[in-house]
């Protein structure tokens, strides 16, 4: 299983997208404190989350609280991140990777990106604008994760693969 680490994640319109992504594929939500919203029953009923319960979603408080519960995800781990020259199709990735991404305003916390520095990727964009939305990177580099593991579990048919079109 795929994980996806929010760091500290700021607007819960991008947690909800992000969930409703995991939910879809598979991958669990990881959450870190603090939260710029609450998790709560009436933000998840706001956010329209009808596959919230479709999520394996964990909070934590910080990473060392993440890495303390998570040992076996420091070896195992891809940092989301605009500061880097590395494109995120330049790794390979596991079929039980930790993508990790920061929030909105500010990114990763630098001390955190120069520790993985060589596990830092981004999604090329034009130089002259800020980033992706962070529930859209999210999306991308799962994707692509998924894809080179084969989409494991994942159906690729829909209603028209009878013959329709």
């Amino acid at each position: 299983m795929l994980h996806i680490v929010l760091v500290e994640p700021e607007i819960p319109q991008n947690t909800g997208n992000i969930a409703r992504t995991c939910a879809v594929t598979g991958a669990s939500l990881h959450l870190i404190r603090p939260l710029g919203f609450e998790v709560s029953e009436k933000w998840v009923r706001r956010a329209g989350l009808d596959y919230w319960d479709k999520v394996s979603v964990t909070e934590y408080d910080g990473l060392e609280d993440f890495f303390a519960r998570h040992p076996e995800a420091e070896g195992h781990l891809w940092l989301a991140t605009t500061k880097t020259p590395q494109g995120y199709t330049q790794v390979a990735y596991g079929p039980e990777d930790w993508l990790f991404f920061g929030k909105e305003t500010a990114g990763l916390p630098e001390d955190f990106r120069l520790r993985y520095a060589d596990r830092c990727v981004r999604i090329p964009m034009l130089p002259n604008v800020r980033c992706l939305n962070l529930s859209n990177s999210a999306a991308v580099l799962l994707y692509e994760a998924l894809r080179q593991n084969g989409f494991p579990g994942l159906t690729g048919e829909g209603e028209m693969a009878a013959g329709g079109c």
